[in-house]
């Protein structure tokens, strides 16, 4: 089938990257669709009420990671501001609470390990090849706590070579920041970006299928609406692929994101009427994350911000143990787990709560999980779905950025600006 010139787009999916590309587009003089099937724009950074925790608070992505030279250009045109996550990390171990430290020997041994892999293995591999011994007890605890709670990853899956380079990125790598006003704020910023340059955008429109013939393709949606147009961008996490009927061709490219990690996180904020964690631990003041072996074992504050709020984290496969929980179940949970990591009542802390959310984005219908991590097969499978092959449906997302950053915003927005510009160096040669 040869290949329209690619003049009216419709981009399937309004979160980070199917907003980047619609905006890329429409500033390159293509008529642009969004297509979303939620009633809101964000995808996975979904904005919560200021009314309920006393600022924006982030109930999906929240921090900037890395170098992010992409969120930086977009914070810089909004006039957002950016500021590096400040504060302690603490530990709770046996009832009581230190400040993190690390084991240099160990760090030492892992570091080199790392250098000297040259076949890429899960990392879970990686540790039974090198660090089997009981000495590396626990640094194996701890790199699997790593991978499951960082990277929402699966050990018997990730690539050692992705985490590699992650973990040995330095400094600036590793370095959090927040938004000012929270990713809500970019979300805002993209969206009037989209409206002024007259990006058309239908919510509420979840696509069930895409078709393609030689005048172009269609996109039919669950509520009836139907769009025509010479090109798609689709955007949809990959556990959401398999929903959508697709034509052959692109039915064949979707088998490849089954080698394309992808974790899942449960999210919970809760509000409390006063800072309690500081009545017996006034040391804890400058606290921002506390990591335990609760069930919701990771726990960050606001800080610098005086916000009575924490944010509980749990993520990668121990997430499956807490499906069946509901909303109400889950902020259960959370204040049961703080109760242990500070020997509290967890009815006296359920009674100082002011508002709670809980969120398992594994059950979230139009996200499927958190988001994606490499494995061993992820770089192929990547290349595969991204190859610009004449067709007129192009694949873009977090989970197809094949850089150091995948499974991050700044990945949805590299990927999508990506994406644009391929289309209109393709549309313009009329491939």
């Amino acid at each position: 089938m040869a290949r329209p010139q690619s003049g009216n787009i419709i981009v399937i999916g309004a979160g980070a990257a199917g907003l980047m590309a619609a905006r890329e587009l429409a500033r390159a003089g293509r008529r642009v669709t969004i297509v979303e099937a939620r009633d809101r724009c964000g995808g996975r950074i979904n904005p919560l009420a200021a009314a309920s925790f006393g600022y924006r608070a982030d109930g999906g992505a929240e921090f900037v990671h890395g170098e992010a030279p992409v969120t930086r250009a977009l914070l810089r045109e909004a006039g957002l501001s950016l500021a590096p996550v400040q504060g302690q990390r603490w530990t709770a171990q046996a009832g009581q609470l230190h400040l993190e430290s690390f084991d240099d020997t160990d760090d030492a041994a892992l570091q080199q390990a790392l250098r000297d892999v040259t076949d890429d293995m899960p990392i879970a591999e990686f540790l039974r090849r090198y660090f089997a011994g009981a000495q590396h007890e626990q640094l194996r605890h701890a790199i699997r706590r790593m991978v499951e709670g960082y990277d929402a990853a699966d050990p018997e899956r990730a690539s050692t070579l992705a985490l590699r380079e992650e973990w040995m990125g330095g400094e600036q790598s590793r370095q959090a920041r927040r938004i000012g006003g929270g990713y809500g704020a970019l979300i805002d910023f993209l969206a009037a970006e989209c409206r002024k340059h007259q990006v058309a955008l239908h919510l509420g429109s979840a696509v069930v299928a895409i078709e393609a013939g030689d005048g172009g393709v269609s996109v039919r949606c669950a509520n009836g609406d139907a769009h025509q147009a010479d090109a798609i961008v689709l955007t949809v996490p990959p556990p959401l692929l398999n929903r959508i009927a697709l034509p052959l061709p692109e039915r064949e490219k979707v088998l490849a994101a089954a080698d394309i990690g992808f974790g899942n996180v449960i999210k919970l904020l809760l509000r409390f009427d006063r800072r309690w964690w500081l009545d017996q631990h006034e040391d804890l003041a400058d606290l921002t994350f506390l990591i335990s072996e609760a069930e919701i074992p990771v726990w960050w504050t606001q800080h610098p911000a005086d916000a009575p709020v924490l944010t509980g984290w749990l993520a990668g496969p121990k997430t499956a143990a807490m499906a069946h929980l509901d909303e109400d179940g889950l902020i259960d949970a959370g204040l049961a787990s703080l109760a242990a990591i500070f020997g509290r009542d967890p009815k006296q802390l359920k009674r100082i709560l002011v508002a709670a959310r809980a969120i398992d984005w594994g059950r979230d219908p139009y996200a499927g999980g958190a988001y994606s991590y490499a494995t061993p097969a992820t770089r192929a499978a990547q290349a595969r779905l991204s190859h610009l092959d004449g067709r007129p449906v192009f694949f873009s997302g977090e989970a197809l950025y094949q850089g150091r950053d995948m499974g991050t915003v700044e990945a949805a927005l590299a990927s999508g600006l990506e994406t644009a510009r391929a289309i209109v160096g393709t549309g313009d040669r009329g491939d």
